[in-house]
């Protein structure tokens, strides 16, 4: 029987949550791991993260979520924080153009320090300052679509797709490895022995694409 029929199996995926500052990734995941959120809450210091778990055709599946401690307050964050992540939110706040403007800065800085297959989702944070918007729907979804990113708005205040955005993320990436694992016994001896993530073959990216879709709703 192979490892993949025995059950009881357990992935581990490191999922970064990144943006400029003050645009609720913190909130985010409070909203997301523990249903909180804090309207006072000041920036991240230090590392921090969250774990959380769901069941996936009857496997754990649990995601170690990562914020960005506060390092993005001075236009970037460490490799360190990078390394190991087969997820990424990046987020920006609908209702200041200048966070957006900074996705294809954050997207490169994530596709310079990661080394394999990345499930991405353009979050729009604070759709409920709807009355204030400075983003578009239409604009964002464009981007998404260029950039081959799911995309999702949402609000960490009133739990708005909060959510459906982490375990949209979480499935792909589940889908990505377990795409790799159906014809391949190495790579299962590698997941049984490390219990974690995914395995770069190097000529995955270009085909990921394909598999990424905008998913507004």
């Amino acid at each position: 029987m192979s490892s993949d029929e025995e059950g009881g199996e357990e992935y581990l995926f490191k999922i970064v949550i990144i943006g400029d500052s003050a645009v609720g990734k913190s909130n985010l995941l409070s909203r997301y791991a523990r249903n909180e959120f804090n309207l006072h809450s000041k920036a991240t210091i230090g590392v921090e993260f969250q774990t959380q778990s769901m069941e996936i055709d009857g496997k754990e599946v649990k995601a170690q979520i990562w914020d960005t401690a506060g390092q993005e307050r001075f236009r970037a964050v460490t490799s360190a924080y990078y390394r190991g992540a087969v997820g990424a939110l990046i987020v920006y706040d609908i209702s200041r153009r200048t966070t957006f403007d900074s996705v294809g800065r954050w997207l490169d800085e994530l596709k310079t320090h990661s080394d394999t297959t990345v499930a991405m989702m353009l979050v729009g944070n604070k759709c409920d300052l709807e009355n204030i918007r400075d983003v578009s729907v239409e604009e964002a979804k464009c981007l998404a679509e260029a950039e081959g990113l799911f995309f999702m708005e949402t609000s960490a205040l009133d739990s708005t797709n909060v959510k459906k955005a982490f375990e949209i993320v979480i499935r792909e990436i589940y889908n990505n490895v377990s795409r790799k694992v159906l014809n391949s016994d190495t790579y299962k001896a590698e997941l049984s022995l490390n219990r974690v993530t995914l395995v770069n073959n190097g000529n995955d990216s270009k085909q990921a694409q394909s598999y990424f879709s905008c998913c507004s709703r």
